[in-house]
Formats: C-alpha cells, structure tokens, sequence
C-alpha cells in the first residue's frame, strides 16, 4: 500500500464522493498552498490545530466520503453511537470508499475508516481498531507525531515566520506532512498505551474490547499470509513476538473482567 499510496505524490487526482470503491486513498498535497510554516517557539497547539483540520479537510474533500445514507456510513455511525469525545476531544466519524486497507485518526478528533477495512472486519473488530486509534488520539501521540514532521520539515530548511508573516510550504514537505496524518509511525511503548486507553475506553462506553483482540488476531494472520506487505499491518505490529504479546496482554484483561468473547463471524 505504501508504494501505491507514494504514487498518488505524481498526479493529485480529485476523486468524487460519488466515485467507485475501487479508488484508491488520495494522499496527494493534503494541506493548501496557504499552509504556512512557523518557528518552534511559537508554534501554539491552535496553530498546530489549524493545519490538522486544513490536511483533514482536504482529504475529505479530495476522497470518495461516504453519504450519510450510505451503507457504510449507517454502519460506522451505528457501530460508534455514544463515542462523543475522548478526554474531552470531541470525535467525528467518515467513511473513504477506498481500496486501501487502513484507518487513522488525528489530533483533532477526526476518524476516518477506510471501506475496505470495514470489509474484512466483523463489528468487534472494527471498533477495537477504533478504539485503538483513538487511543493514539487521547494519549496525544498523534499530535506529537505530526508536530515533529511539521517541525522538522519547516524547519530544516530554514523556514520560519519572519515580521507577522510565515513562507510558504514546500510541495515536498506539504507531502510529508499529509502522510503523516495516515501512515504514523509509533513506539512499542505508544502502541502499548493507545492499546490500554481503547480497551478503557471501549468498555466504558459499552463496547466489547474483546474485538481489539480479534482484530489484533486477524492483522496477524494477514501478516502472515502477506508478509507484511500492508503498511497499516506494519505499523501496528513491529514484530510477530510483539504482536503475540499484545494479543496475550489483551486477551488477559478480558478474561480478568470477565467479560464473555463473541463468537467468531463464519
């Protein structure tokens, strides 16, 4: 999926709302050319804000979004009823009627599920992927993940604000900026913590967290068969033994609460 979604850097193809779920996720200039870059030292969490909500416009803007009578989205809506906020980060859901395999959410709240991945997973499992991006969202990985792209891309080539007024962002770094938004890369540690805040969160809100453990058992047996070749399998799961870990951790937790395990969808 990487290679292809890096494809998508050559031509920025506006896809229609309306368009086929066989489109592929357009990565493309997520943030416009008004985007500007700003100092370190002044670089505020509105500020910050700002360009999360203009990339995650853009995308919604330039993907296949799902209607809200469609399917997917009567789904999603359902499945995430009472899913309001995360420690006070008001959350928002979409659908992208996409090939790729993949979700993310952003440090704004916004939580984009991808319809392939609703394809090949039941409704436990789509919510304790849910519940685990989410995770990332609360625990603040996902701001601080895009804040040192944005950081580090503004600023290693010199560029900052300079008398009330920010240069332009280069077409490269507008780039990296926007896959970071999708393709996060985080610690075992960020990953352990943004399982633990799901599981939380799931059960809090009536949600069976044994479906973080069924999807985290489907990842791996995809793993397995794809050898990795899925870039949202890759950067939730370092490792097999990691991944084996993390199901057992989970897994533990359940069966400490008591909590029953829904039978497997046939």
């Amino acid at each position: 999926m990487k290679k292809n979604l890096l494809k998508t850097f050559a031509v920025a193809v506006a896809l229609s709302a309306a368009a086929p779920v066989s489109a592929q996720f357009n990565l493309g200039k997520a943030i416009g050319a008004g985007v500007k870059a700003v100092k370190a030292a002044t670089l505020t969490d509105s500020e910050m804000a700002a360009y999360v909500k203009e990339s995650v416009d853009w995308m919604d803007k330039n993907n296949p979004v799902a209607e809200a009578d469609d399917p997917y989205t009567v789904r999603l809506m359902k499945l995430t009823e009472g899913l309001n906020d995360a420690d006070g980060i008001p959350l928002n859901f979409k659908v992208y009627k996409v090939i790729d395999v993949n979700a993310f959410a952003c440090a704004d709240g916004s939580v984009r599920v991808f319809s392939s991945l609703m394809d090949i997973m039941s409704d436990d499992e789509l919510l304790g992927i849910i519940g685990h991006e989410i995770g990332h969202v609360a625990k603040h990985h996902s701001k601080n993940a895009f804040r040192t792209t944005l950081l580090s891309d503004a600023l290693k080539d010199g560029i900052a604000a300079t008398g009330g007024k920010a240069a332009a962002l280069t077409e490269s770094q507008l780039m990296a900026l926007s896959q970071s938004l999708i393709d996060a890369k985080y610690s075992q540690k960020q990953e352990s913590e943004a399982d633990d805040y799901g599981y939380e969160f799931l059960k809090a809100n009536g949600k069976n967290p044994w479906g973080m453990v069924q999807a985290f058992e489907k990842f791996q047996n995809m793993e397995g068969q794809s050898g990795g070749s899925s870039s949202y399998i890759s950067k939730m799961f370092s490792s097999h033994p990691e991944t084996a870990a993390r199901i057992k951790r989970m897994t533990e937790r359940c069966e400490k609460d008591g909590i029953p395990r829904p039978a497997a969808e046939k």
